[in-house]
């Protein structure tokens, strides 16, 4: 099965036995030929020369070292290719063995490298993958060089959208009890507007039950008691009473008119706000700073937080779970209400026209605010190049602060307001020094 042109004639140099079979069998097996066939021991040099072989196959043994030594001087010709092979290896070879050899002898003998098993040729034909040293090469559009805090921040934004668990039962709502009234607050309210009454207590055990009337006999009018009153004097005296005058025009005007100091304040129409930067590592300290602020807090904070992908909508509900404030997504053209907090997009910006409001397209946030009633963080992760700017705020009068210390990834903009002097410090120590700023 592996004859071919190229097969070179083989002269097997062993002594009679197992081994010299089980090599002449292998040889036949392998496509060789076989010219000369004899003991070491017996072997005349002109007879191998004569028998012209180009391959010359040596079982090894203790008893043919001596006739080895002489034909040496024949066996290394240059136009001859010596094999040897162990006796008593070759006498026991059997099985898988005895074909893994044959296919090896082969490919010497027809001078190629294929020793795989018959039909898996063509696996030998593609080049093996060269192995190197080192990590496989990541993808390219992977963020190969992000640290590790960048895939949490991701995690922990992309988390919203995870399946919460079934198991999880919303609280039951307590229904509303009814009012229970005093006898002087019954006796002072009209009959329209008479309150229900408790259902009444469950009779003791043992007692016999009452006698149960018929509805239309205990049916009764209800009284109007506005207009009784209690006098020293024996009997009763009737209250007479006279209707009252209708309000001033102008009175009644404001008592129809709905006005609320909440309203004035959420309109932030004062001009100042909370600013909180964030990069690498900010989403858990902006978390943080939101859970400390208390739930009165009354100015606007914003959110800026650079994320890939521009997955702003999950920031949102992240944080809403992390602070009492309503937290939203600001929009062009929305106002800024005092004691919310709103995430900023890409290309957000602000305008102080006619009261603070977000805007389209890149802008100077720090500009729109005024200092005297604002206030500045840097959190993990925020941009270098924010710190003059945030410096030259704080001289205006502006409040700054910035995030060090522990659990703080990236505190290279933070640091250098600690280095001014500013206050320094992590998430809860900060959310804790701004509302007292901005109580102040």
């Amino acid at each position: 099965m592996y004859a071919n042109d190229t097969t070179k004639p083989v002269a097997l140099l062993a002594r009679a036995g197992a081994a010299r079979e089980r090599l002449r069998e292998a040889i036949a097996a392998a496509g060789g030929h076989v010219v000369l066939e004899e003991d070491p021991n017996q072997l005349d040099g002109a007879a191998l020369e004569a028998a012209a072989p180009q391959v010359v196959l040596v079982a090894l043994e203790p008893a043919v070292e001596d006739a080895l030594e002489r034909l040496e001087p024949l066996l290394e010709a240059p136009h001859l290719t010596l094999m040897f092979e162990e006796a008593e290896l070759a006498a026991r070879r059997e099985g898988w063995e005895a074909q893994r050899w044959i296919r090896h002898l082969a490919a010497k003998l027809q001078g190629h490298g294929n020793v795989l098993p018959p039909g898996q040729e063509d696996e030998a034909a593609e080049p093996a993958a060269a192995l190197e040293p080192g990590l496989p090469e990541r993808p390219a559009d992977r963020h190969v060089d992000a640290p590790l805090q960048f895939h949490l921040d991701e995690a922990f934004v992309e988390s919203v959208d995870v399946p919460a668990d079934a198991l999880y039962v919303p609280p039951v709502v307590p229904e509303e009890r009814p009012q229970v009234l005093s006898f002087e607050e019954l006796i002072a309210t009209p009959a329209a507007e008479s309150p229900v009454l408790p259902p009444p207590l469950p009779e003791p055990a043992g007692t016999e039950p009452a006698v149960q009337v018929p509805a239309a006999e205990t049916t009764a009018p209800v009284m109007d008691f506005s207009k009784w009153s209690l006098v020293e004097e024996e009997g009763y005296q009737e209250v007479a009473t006279t209707p009252e005058a209708p309000p001033p025009p102008a009175l009644a005007s404001l008592l129809n008119t709905s006005l609320s100091l909440v309203d004035i304040e959420e309109e932030g129409a004062d001009g100042g706000a909370v600013l909180l930067f964030a990069g690498i590592g900010g989403p858990d300290a902006v978390r943080r700073v939101l859970a400390g602020l208390p739930e009165d807090f009354a100015r606007p904070v914003l959110v800026q937080l650079r994320l890939d992908g521009g997955r702003y909508a999950n920031l949102v509900k992240q944080m809403s779970r992390a602070t009492s404030l309503p937290v939203s997504l600001a929009e062009p053209g929305v106002s800024l209400a005092g004691g919310n907090v709103y995430i900023l997009p890409d290309a957000t910006s602000l305008s102080s026209e006619g009261g603070l409001r977000f805007g389209d397209g890149q802008g100077d946030l720090l500009e729109a605010l005024d200092p005297v009633r604002s206030a500045v963080m840097l959190l993990s992760g925020a941009d270098v190049g924010l710190v003059e700017p945030v410096l030259a705020f704080a001289e205006r009068g502006g409040w700054v602060a910035g995030q060090i210390g522990e659990g703080c990834y990236d505190p290279a903009a933070a640091s250098q307001l600690a280095v001014a002097g500013k206050p320094a410090g992590d998430p809860e120590y900060l959310a804790a020094e701004l509302a007292t700023h901005c109580a102040g």
